[in-house]
């Protein structure tokens, strides 16, 4: 089992059969689920993993502790891909502990048929556990993103166990870089809840940290400033990238040809950056992180039965549900015979937060011509960072 930091190791497993991740998510690269065991005059074993790896988890926690047996589990987070197996640990070892807060254990209660009265320790905010020198610190962290989540801050170490904080799609025995679906993770799982983790980012302030062990994704050892900058941009609705991110709906092909004209002529002003994404054929989860990373957005949609396109629709509902806000935001639209998309998704992001939206609005009856191009070049115009 891999070393994190002199008697941590990690136990956790890989799961690549799983297809979609909380049955919604696509993960092509699969999903780790994080244990982690410390070795000390008593043993404690930092949550479980999906249900579906007990055996293998077991056997990993077996061959770091040998014939020693572990005092503690401690029970972070009580969503199932990290909970799942608490059951089959007490079949195994019978005298070991469940550590948790109060939430937690009413979490339990509900999931499982288990009498915990013997083989439970209830820890308060700022609690501490003892195993020898490694003294154990639980910082509660309450919906990041579950009520009951609390993290735990080793200060021999100065590792933070995160739970899902720092966290990221994949499996680690694939090579990727971090931040694309460390982002993707963070808006589609965490991103609702940007307060609360500004404010568990503010407790991780004032610790002394060398090493982030999230319960997915990989550990981070290295730059840490980094990370914890980005979580700092992320969680606070600000814009990570300078550029446009241009998510559209079209049917027949006009307004598809309404945006790419809009593309070329953003980068004929001298927009650098451009994204582009047809909101039915690609990953909402990434149209959403891109809505997220960049600085300005541009909504495009055919008129649909006096609405909106349905993939432009949860596009929007998804940016809503995670607090889309501190945006400069265009609109185009696309009608026959009465276009009302621009009139209706301005409405659906009405309660967002500081969003600045641009004077100019594309309108096309059907075709790209005539004043529909003199609207776009105005756009295009209109989204250059001096005047965005």
């Amino acid at each position: 089992m891999k070393n994190v930091r002199n008697d941590i190791y990690y136990v956790g497993v890989n799961d690549h059969e799983i297809d979609l991740f909380e049955g919604q998510f696509e993960v092509p690269n699969g999903m780790a689920y994080n244990s982690y065991v410390i070795m000390d005059e008593k043993i404690a074993v930092m949550d479980s993993v999906d249900i579906h790896f007990g055996e293998e988890w077991l056997q990993n926690i077996k061959e770091v502790v040998g014939e020693r047996k572990p005092d503690y589990l401690v029970v972070q987070h009580m969503e199932p891909d990290h909970s799942a197996n608490i059951v089959k640990f007490l079949e195994n070892y019978p005298d070991a502990q469940i550590v948790g807060n109060a939430k937690t254990f009413q979490m339990i209660s509900n999931f499982y048929d288990l009498e915990l009265d013997a083989n439970k320790v209830v820890v308060a905010n700022n609690g501490m556990l003892s195993l020898g020198s490694h003294e154990l610190t639980f910082v509660f962290a309450p919906m990041v993103h579950w009520p009951e989540v609390m993290v735990t801050y080793d200060s021999k170490d100065k590792v933070l166990f995160s739970a899902d904080g720092f966290g990221k799609f994949g499996a680690l025995d694939v090579e990727e870089a971090w931040a694309c679906e460390a982002r993707r993770y963070y808006f589609g799982i965490v991103g609702k809840y940007g307060a609360q983790v500004q404010a568990l980012l503010k407790k991780a302030a004032g610790l002394d940290i060398q090493a982030i062990c999230p319960l997915h994704g990989p550990i981070l050892m290295e730059n840490l400033e980094y990370y914890l900058n980005l979580y700092q941009t992320w969680s606070s609705y600000e814009a990570e990238t300078e550029g446009v991110m241009i998510a559209y709906s079209s049917v027949y092909g006009n307004t598809k040809k309404a945006v790419k004209l809009l593309e070329e002529k953003l980068k004929e002003c001298g927009c650098v950056r451009v994204v582009t994404a047809d909101l039915a054929r690609e990953d909402m989860a990434e149209c959403i992180e891109d809505a997220f990373r960049h600085d300005r957005l541009v909504l495009a949609s055919i008129t649909y039965n006096g609405g909106i396109f349905p993939h432009m629709y949860t596009f929007i509902e998804g940016l809503k549900e995670r607090g889309f806000q501190n945006r400069t935001v265009g609109l185009m639209e696309n009608g026959s015979w009465a276009p009302t998309a621009a009139k209706t998704m301005k409405a659906l992001l009405e309660g967002s937060k500081n969003l600045t939206w641009l004077e100019t609005q594309v309108t096309i009856k059907s075709g790209v011509k005539g004043d529909a191009i003199a609207q776009i070049e105005a756009l295009a115009r209109e989204l250059q960072p001096d005047n965005a």
